[in-house]
């Protein structure tokens, strides 16, 4: 019974905890981390007018994040109306700032994305096949790698490998290929950060692509990072690094896109991979990062690779030893799995 007790216990503070991510939705979605930030404290009145919204909604928002401690309220005995709410500095990097590390806004927008799909993955689990493709819109792809990307590839990763820095600094200038680039801000954050390559994105969503062309439009980059709607493994041309960054565990057939990138390198060039951060093999009871991957992989990674009934479907959870042997069927001769790692990814690199 106390085992019992124990998982009813934790299925209703998780109901808790997911309620509340799709209460930070609602916040991002409406601007309302980003007003309290820019503008300082509001009542409901003065936060509904700074966002164009409902004032009975506002305050139950307002309510419910105060007595989830993720706002400050100055006065809980004023009248409803009168009470004036901050946003704790502490807590703007998290839920107000796209462009900082610790930036988690995002995670509600992932999982009510997720959530629109449950009758879908039903289905598909019973077929085996994949579940239809999510509409872009209302919200779009959930951006979770920028600031990560554009923080710490360039800057801190792609230098502590010396072989592939070598060669993004060189001349005659280095080209990249960025396999599933997504919204492009990883072959973005490559180009600022060595100014003389040029980076070639490719990704499935032609979605994602047109948000990534934007994108480089937007910072000035237009000029040396380019972007298509294209499969992977149907690419060609020579380039001195291809990057497949946490996305090899999606593809349906990985091997393939692994092999296409083996062609397409110039000689002394090598292919990065970075991926989950997962046990090497598997264990049960795991631990929270293994049980988020494998969350995860539920919900998105395998069923996106489940519509081809020839895929590898690998899930989220692409163990060291399964990225070696893709990468020996694919050609190539040396799989490192480099001397470092953060906490949820670990980098590969393969040597032709």
């Amino acid at each position: 019974m106390d085992r019992t007790n124990a998982l009813v216990e934790r299925i209703f503070r998780n109901a808790g905890a997911a309620l509340e991510l799709y209460s930070i939705y609602l916040g991002e979605r409406l601007g309302l981390y980003r007003a309290l930030a820019d503008q300082g404290p509001a009542t409901s009145v003065e936060l509904a007018e700074r966002t164009g919204t409902n004032e009975r909604y506002i305050r139950e928002w307002l309510e419910h994040h105060a007595a989830s401690d993720l706002l400050d309220v100055d006065d809980v005995t004023a009248a409803p109306t009168e009470r004036r709410y901050t946003l704790p500095p502490e807590h703007v990097s998290v839920l107000a700032d796209e462009d900082d590390l610790d930036y988690h806004g995002y995670k509600g927008v992932e999982l009510a994305r997720a959530a629109r799909m449950l009758p879908d993955l039903v289905e598909a689990y019973r077929t085996g096949d994949a579940p239809p493709h999510q509409p872009w819109e209302p919200e779009g792809r959930a951006e979770f790698n920028r600031p990560t990307y554009l923080n710490l590839l360039g800057k801190e990763w792609l230098p502590a490998i010396p072989e592939i820095d070598e060669r993004l600094r060189a001349d005659p200038p280095a080209r990249v290929a960025d396999f599933a680039c997504g919204t492009g801000w990883s072959s973005i954050a490559m180009a600022q950060a060595y100014p003389n390559i040029t980076v070639h994105g490719v990704d499935l969503d032609a979605d994602a692509i047109a948000a990534a062309q934007r994108h480089a439009h937007e910072t000035g980059l237009d000029d040396r990072v380019s972007f298509s709607a294209a499969n992977a493994s149907d690419q060609s041309g020579q380039f001195d690094l291809v990057t497949i960054l946490e996305a090899l565990h999606d593809m349906s057939h990985p091997v393939d896109a692994l092999s296409t990138a083996r062609q397409m390198l110039a000689p002394g060039g090598s292919v990065l991979i970075l991926d989950e951060l997962v046990e090497d093999q598997f264990t049960a009871p795991a631990s929270d990062l293994e049980r988020y991957h494998y969350g995860w992989s539920l919900m998105s990674c395998l069923p996106d690779a489940m519509g081809d009934p020839d895929s590898a479907a690998t899930g989220a959870l692409m163990r060291p030893d399964t990225l070696r042997r893709y990468a020996t069927e694919a050609g190539f001769t040396e799989t490192q799995v480099l001397p470092f790692h953060t906490d949820l990814f670990r980098f590969y690199r393969l040597i032709p």
